[in-house]
């Protein structure tokens, strides 16, 4: 169905990022959220998309190449560099930059706080949403990133294929329909009022959408790409935003549509090879939150919106040519094995006294072109 190297699914996550902006100017500047279907499918549907997308390439990365430190290498280089940028330059840039454009001044803790938010939020896991109490005087106060926390539910479900793949359990195909079915079973209970953990709530939420793109890994042979197969998945979607978890019904015509639509889209310029969707997503929230200190709130939601992806977009460029570029780069350069040069002149052989039996030769290339995983 898809190409891994040549398809749109870089510019169907930036789109997806952009949702997500769109989503949290309602929060960020105070405006009334719209109908709850809609609220259901912009509120969700963006992070959903990623996850979904991810199950794909994710279980697709390992299949191709299940060696648990290349796969696990690749995951944290891809994740953690731009993330840790991302909490630094919100301390020393971002945060202040809002603090002053409100007035308020620089609480006493700021400093000590800038390095908890750093140390505290540097395993993925966020335990500091705001520094010292910033910003304030905002419609949204206290929280410098609102999105960051979804980065570690999509680091637990890397970690879960690498365990599935090292026991091999992940060679069965029973293993990721059963899965799903988990996780759907959890989602159907938690709208029923049965189950109540936070944690169990929201591995399901973010697990069934990664199992939902594996799926349609495992059984992409099988499933036509078809235009009007992805309008009829898109009516079920839109259908689906009116049950209590649209889910439950549009997980897997989710992850088909936008794995479909990435396949077959033809155009040239919207198969990006610079992804700047995650750094679109990491950095819009603060970005938004600074936007919102300058008093922009007032714009409304379309212009404001409009603003702000326009300057998040500028930050993500940086950050993928200043961050992320290089360190998927770095990732190749461990990867590589050292070349033993040749000798300049090869010793010269004796004169053989007698017949001389040549051992045979393998006329298969000795080293075969790596995989990227």
């Amino acid at each position: 169905m898809l190409d891994l190297r040549l398809n749109a699914l870089n510019a169907l996550r930036l789109v997806l990022a952009v949702s997500v902006i769109v989503w949290h100017t309602f929060a960020v500047t105070g405006a009334a959220h719209p109908p709850a279907p809609v609220t259901q499918l912009l509120g969700d549907g963006g992070v959903d998309g990623f996850f979904a997308i991810s199950g794909f390439l994710i279980v697709s990365s390992w299949l191709r190449r299940p060696h648990w430190w290349p796969y696990l290498r690749a995951r944290i280089l891809r994740i953690l560099p731009g993330f840790w940028v991302c909490l630094v330059v919100t301390v020393l840039v971002l945060a202040p930059i809002g603090v002053l454009l409100t007035g308020h001044g620089f609480p006493h803790s700021y400093v000590t706080d800038s390095a908890l938010y750093v140390v505290k939020n540097a395993a993925l896991r966020i335990n500091e949403f705001g520094i010292a109490g910033t910003p304030q005087g905002v419609p949204y106060p206290g929280v410098w990133n609102g999105s960051l926390w979804t980065l570690w539910w999509e680091f637990l479900c890397y970690l879960v294929v690498l365990a599935l793949g090292l026991t091999r359990v992940l060679r069965f195909r029973v293993t990721v329909p059963l899965a799903f079915v988990a996780c759907l079973v959890v989602m159907v209970l938690s709208d029923l009022g049965v189950v109540h953990n936070f944690y169990l709530v929201n591995g399901a939420r973010f697990g069934i959408m990664f199992a939902a793109g594996a799926l349609i890994q495992q059984f992409q042979r099988l499933l036509p790409a078809r235009w009007w197969l992805v309008g009829v998945a898109t009516l079920v979607i839109a259908g689906s935003a009116f049950l209590p978890d649209y889910r439950v019904i549009a997980a897997l015509p989710l992850a088909y549509v936008l794995i479909t639509v990435g396949a077959l889209v033809k155009v040239r310029r919207l198969r990006l090879e610079n992804d700047v969707s995650y750094g679109t997503y990491i950095y819009a929230f603060p970005v938004q939150q600074v936007l919102a200190c300058a008093g922009l709130s007032a714009l409304g939601v379309p212009l404001f919106a409009t603003v702000a992806t326009a300057a998040t977009l500028g930050v993500a460029t940086l950050s993928w040519y200043g961050v992320e570029k290089p360190a998927m780069r770095l990732k190749n350069m461990l990867r590589r094995r050292p070349v033993v040069a040749a000798p300049a002149v090869p010793p010269r052989a004796p004169r053989p006294t007698a017949a001389v039996v040549l051992p045979a030769v393998d006329a298969r290339p000795s080293v075969r072109p790596s995989v990227d995983g």
